[in-house]
């Protein structure tokens, strides 16, 4: 089944409030790893609300195109990668 953007949104939607693990690509053969709460979506972005004892910076948006590219990858706390 082919992924989409309005997909990948629409299962973000469903998900607002919930705590998240959030794995970015940052470079050649580094990551970065963000827990957080996914707080709000918008028709191109989310934006997580940060956990602030982890990270100097509140809130951090990501596109969907990220997830569909595979740049990021999103773990709630209850299921698998969202992909």
């Amino acid at each position: 089944m082919p992924v989409t953007l309005a997909s990948i949104k629409a299962r973000l939607d469903q998900r607002i409030g919930e705590n998240l693990l959030v794995i970015a690509q940052a470079g050649r053969k580094k990551i970065t790893k963000r827990h957080g709460i996914l707080s709000e979506t918008y028709p191109a972005v989310f934006v997580v609300e940060l956990n602030q004892d982890e990270n100097s910076f509140e809130r951090v948006s990501y596109s969907y195109t990220d997830v569909l590219t595979k740049n990021i990858e999103i773990d709630f706390e209850d299921e698998q990668a969202v992909e």
